[in-house]
């Protein structure tokens, strides 16, 4: 059965984008370091290149992921992934109010709320993995329990500001410790979300 996996790049102060975050600067002002484990550089020659090490074993998982669930604002923000995420899987899109055209046939746009959302993208996935995004997105999901692991890169920096992954959750999340990976500019640590 299909787990729902939020991978995730993070400041050790917490943020997950640095300050200004908005269309056309998706990570926010210095907020592209956080991802400089994965080699991305802010250039679209550096997405989808396999970083060696640890970063490389968690893209690899992350490129196996079979179906894309991402809050609307994110997905927005980073330009609608031009219609592909990665692979051609499908990417789900809750949103409010009338959907705009998808900007192409893997973009689909469910109006009926996070918990159809999950059900059509795990479907989807079949006997792979949900790839989560979207910082509000992943609180809805964890207040809804929706989100099964969470996969967090903690990168080596303090952001000082900016967007957080964990806002105000409002309630108590408890978390099982699965791995540890440690790079030499990122700490990957994966949670199963105890229910």
């Amino acid at each position: 059965m299909a787990r729902s996996v939020l991978y995730m790049w993070m400041s050790l102060d917490g943020y997950i984008a640095g300050p200004d975050d908005d269309v056309g600067q998706a990570l926010g002002r210095g907020g592209n370091r956080l991802h400089a484990s994965l080699g991305y550089d802010g250039t679209d020659e550096t997405v989808g290149v396999r970083p060696p090490g640890p970063s490389g074993e968690v893209f690899d998982e992350l490129m196996a992921t079979k179906a894309v669930l991402v809050g609307r604002r994110t997905f927005d923000h980073a330009g609608g992934y031009e219609g592909d995420h990665h692979d051609g899987v499908p990417i789900f899109v809750p949103t409010r109010g009338e959907p705009p055209a998808p900007a192409s046939e893997l973009v689909t746009y469910v109006t009926d709320g996070i918990e159809s959302a999950m059900r059509q993208a795990k479907a989807a996935a079949g006997d792979g993995d949900v790839l989560v995004h979207g910082a509000e997105f992943t609180q809805e999901l964890l207040r809804a329990g929706l989100l099964d692991e969470i996969e967090l890169g903690l990168a080596h920096v303090l952001l000082g500001g900016g967007r957080r992954l964990f806002g105000e959750l409002a309630a108590q999340v408890e978390l099982e410790l699965t791995r540890l990976l440690e790079g030499p500019d990122v700490t990957y640590m994966r949670f199963r979300v105890k229910r």
